[in-house]
């Protein structure tokens, strides 16, 4: 039987982060869960599809955009599973064996992974327990904690919308909270953004687009207020 799973990253200029991601699967290829790895390119000018070819991943070009990118890499994937998984976000060693479970035991379910933050800053452990006790309250994760999902749910729910912003809460909510659950290993991601602008900030920030996003504004307007 083929590997079931299909990885699919979405990059744009992501030359310093891609690396430490791309590294983070190779316990999944030396277990046999990977069948292909995806790197959705929208245009970089760097060394991005350098680094993506030489590691053995699959390059597809794609116009810019996250959510048009992820839609792009899951046209292309061959796998019965999808792992969706952000350039600057690396996994930690153990989720091969979490995500092999959750495919033997629940393949009507899709995940998500623990997030933390790559930072010693105090606030990344403040803004990662909030943000992890949305994910396991609400059932909504951030796009940084990776998706898991079955071809199946995933063509069942629609799969990502070409959006402009919000593509990763429009998914989950569509998912919804009662097939969704968060694996006990950790997706750990960039902190570039919030040590550049502040945590509180950011944090409070990327809350109030989510508040305007759930009451209606569109992502196409919020994309403008976000940087």
């Amino acid at each position: 039987m083929a590997a079931p799973l299909s990885v699919i990253i979405p990059a744009l200029n992501a030359a310093s982060d891609l690396p430490r991601a791309l590294e983070s699967l190779l316990p999944g290829l030396e277990a046999g869960l990977i069948r292909e790895v995806i790197v959705a390119d929208g245009g970089s000018t760097d060394a991005t599809r350098a680094i993506a070819g030489s590691s053995g991943a699959t390059v597809i070009d794609s116009a810019p955009g996250r959510g048009k990118q992820l839609c792009a890499g899951a046209a292309a994937a061959r796998g019965e599973w999808l792992l969706f998984l952000h350039a600057d976000t690396a996994l930690s060693r153990d989720w091969p064996e979490r995500v092999g479970a959750h495919i033997d035991t629940r393949p009507g379910m899709a995940a998500a992974f623990r997030l933390k933050y790559r930072s010693d800053a105090s606030e990344a452990r403040w803004l990662e327990a909030r943000a992890n006790r949305r994910a396991r309250w609400l059932g909504l994760p951030y796009g940084d904690q990776g998706l898991l999902i079955s071809r199946a749910l995933y063509t069942e729910v629609g799969g990502y919308q070409d959006v402009a912003l919000m593509e990763d809460v429009m998914i989950v909510r569509a998912i919804s909270k009662k097939r969704l659950v968060i694996l006990d290993a950790e997706a750990r991601t960039s902190a570039a953004k919030y040590e550049r602008d502040g945590w509180r900030k950011r944090a409070w920030s990327n809350a109030w687009l989510l508040s305007r996003f759930l009451m209606g504004a569109s992502p196409e307007t919020l994309s403008k207020l976000y940087r």
